[in-house]
């Protein structure tokens, strides 16, 4: 099992906080969002983590000799969405969790052992996300992108080796037929999630902050 976070948008809604870093080292009461995820991880065994950096990538470097953790630039992180960021990995994707930096963790949600490819979402009223519609045994039957009450994608999410090579062999098909730079890594599993045995594990504790606001609410709320 390993891990691959995505780190290499610019955030350019949480200015000036990223004017000279990039997101996932943004810190929430003093922890940087990519931080806590390398330090869960590695909690839960998993210690090969490639990190995907972009925008202002010489501020992670650190994190190689802090944690041990594998670096790839991705050089067009301001030109393509976070498809480009999994597709220079694709030979890293198998058996992985995939993490989005910008995601910050109050609760290890992460299993040392997962038996099915798994969105690990959270459950509440949503308006223009990614949602998740399971049936009775929490398997996915639906992606649903607009407004709904339900299950909410969270930044992560974990993929058995069998379905990493479905994922794998569409994106290459896409990169090599359509234009993909607007794309999320995720459209690819939207194209063809019908083919593939993946179930939802509803969590707590997971908050995605995208501007100054939403960190001192979640700041606020944690601190209470």
């Amino acid at each position: 099992m390993n891990a691959i976070i995505l780190a290499a948008g610019m955030g350019t809604r949480l200015r000036p906080l990223t004017n000279n870093r990039p997101k996932c080292l943004v810190a929430v009461n003093g922890v940087p969002m990519v931080e806590r995820q390398i330090q869960f991880l590695k909690e839960k065994g998993i210690d090969d983590i490639t990190l995907i950096s972009g925008y202002k990538s010489e501020a992670l470097e650190y994190l190689k000799e802090k944690y041990g953790v594998d670096i790839v630039f991705n050089d067009r992180y301001d030109t393509c969405n976070n498809i480009n960021s999994l597709y220079i990995v694709r030979d890293r994707f198998h058996d992985t969790y995939v993490l989005e930096g910008d995601v910050y963790m109050d609760k290890n949600v992460l299993l040392s052992e997962v038996n099915k490819s798994s969105y690990f979402a959270r459950n509440k009223k949503y308006d223009n996300e990614w949602g998740l519609e399971v049936d009775e045994n929490n398997r996915l039957v639906k992606i649903n992108i607009g407004a709904g009450n339900g299950f909410l994608m969270s930044g992560i999410s974990y993929w058995k080796a069998e379905d990493c090579k479905r994922i794998i062999a569409h994106m290459e098909d896409v990169y090599a037929s359509k234009d993909y730079t607007n794309l999320y890594w995720d459209n690819m599993v939207l194209d063809i999630y019908p083919e593939l045995d993946i179930h939802v594990r509803e969590i707590e504790g997971i908050y995605e902050i995208d501007t100054p606001e939403e960190l001192k609410e979640v700041e606020r709320m944690l601190l209470v």
